[in-house]
């Protein structure tokens, strides 16, 4: 069953354009990862575009970090007790940081802290 049964063609295309924005990915690479053709990517992100079939978009989900309801709704419903959802900003300093090597990641971590610690002292 097509997903687009259930929810309109422009909510999934314009989340999928605000994460892919978000990410920093291209198409070409969104497609490489998702194990996709990118011209199967344009097509979901035209105006005239179709909804993926539930693979695809599971696919085309977890590459972006986030879930296919989301994806579709451009909300999370379903949020389970050890589940927080983050901001896309969050989820993009996320990504670019595990692309760290562990030692940057370490740097990264203490910076942060540091800045919590910082606001949390003049607020």
């Amino acid at each position: 069953m097509l997903l687009g049964i259930l929810y309109t063609n422009m909510g999934f295309r314009e989340n999928l354009k605000s994460e892919l924005s978000y990410s920093g990915l291209r198409v070409k690479e969104l497609a490489a990862q998702a194990g996709l053709k990118k011209h199967t990517i344009d097509n979901y992100l035209s105006v005239r575009g179709r909804m993926p079939s539930a693979d695809a978009a599971v696919r085309i989900a977890r590459v972006l970090g986030v879930s296919v309801e989301y994806l579709i709704t451009g909300e999370e419903t379903t949020i389970k007790n050890d589940f927080i959802q983050y901001s896309p900003e969050i989820r993009q300093m996320a990504r670019i940081a595990e692309k760290f090597k562990p030692d940057y990641q370490k740097i990264v971590l203490e910076f942060v802290e540091t800045l919590k610690k910082h606001q949390d002292t003049y607020v």
